[in-house]
C-alpha cells in the first residue's frame, strides 16, 4: 500500500453518510466493506451507530474485533475477508447477535463465539479450525441452526460424507450444514 494510510472507522462512516445522505447514527444497515485504503482497526467510533442492526466490514484488513459495546441492536455482523484471528471482542453482542459472517479469516478456536446466546447463523468457511474439539463446543449453542465450515483444515482433511454425518451427530440442533438442509431420520 505504500504511503496510503488505512481508512479509519470515522472516515468510513463519514463517506457512508455523504454517499447515503443520512446520518449513520439513525441508520439500521451500514456497509463499510471494500474500503480503499482498507480499514485496519475497528474502534470506538462505531459507538455512534447505536441503531445499527446490520453492519458489514467485510473485505478490509481488520485484525481484531473491537468497538462494539454500544451496538445494542446489532443482529447481523459481516466480517468476511479480513485478518481476524479470534472471536474475542464479540462479548457485547451476546444477547443480540443472530448472524455472524466471518468466512476467509484466520480463526482457529471457538472461544468468544460460544457466549452468543441468540446466534442462529455462523458462516466461518475458510478459517483455520483444525480440531474436532473446537467444533464440538458449538453443541452448547442452543440457537445455532446454520453452520458453514467448508475450507477449514478439519473439513479439508475429512471425507465430506464423514464430516457431514459426524457434524450432524455432534450438533443435533443444526438445520443447515454447509449450505445444505439436514435431513434427520
Amino acid at each position: 500500500m505504500g504511503d496510503l494510510k488505512a481508512t479509519t472507522i470515522k472516515d468510513a462512516l463519514k463517506s457512508w453518510e455523504d454517499e447515503n445522505k443520512e446520518s449513520a447514527s439513525e441508520a439500521t444497515n451500514i456497509c463499510l466493506q471494500f474500503q480503499w485504503p482498507p480499514i485496519e482497526k475497528m474502534d470506538n467510533n462505531l459507538s455512534v451507530i447505536t441503531k445499527c442492526e446490520k453492519l458489514s466490514l467485510s473485505t478490509n484488513m481488520i485484525e481484531k474485533i473491537n468497538g462494539l459495546a454500544a451496538l445494542r441492536h446489532l443482529k447481523i455482523l459481516s466480517l468476511g475477508r479480513n485478518y481476524i484471528k479470534a472471536f474475542t471482542g464479540l462479548e457485547p453482542l451476546a444477547d443480540t447477535l443472530e448472524e455472524l459472517w466471518i468466512s476467509y479469516n484466520f480463526i482457529e478456536k471457538m472461544k468468544g463465539v460460544l457466549g452468543m446466546r441468540k446466534l442462529k447463523v455462523l458462516h466461518m468457511s475458510n478459517n483455520n479450525v483444525k480440531e474436532w474439539a473446537e467444533v464440538n463446543k458449538l453443541a452448547e449453542m442452543e440457537s445455532l441452526k446454520d453452520f458453514l465450515f467448508v475450507g477449514n483444515p478439519l473439513y479439508d482433511c475429512l471425507d465430506e460424507s464423514v464430516w457431514r454425518s459426524d457434524c450432524i451427530r455432534k450438533l443435533p440442533k443444526l438445520v443447515i450444514l454447509d449450505g445444505v438442509p439436514i435431513i434427520r431420520d
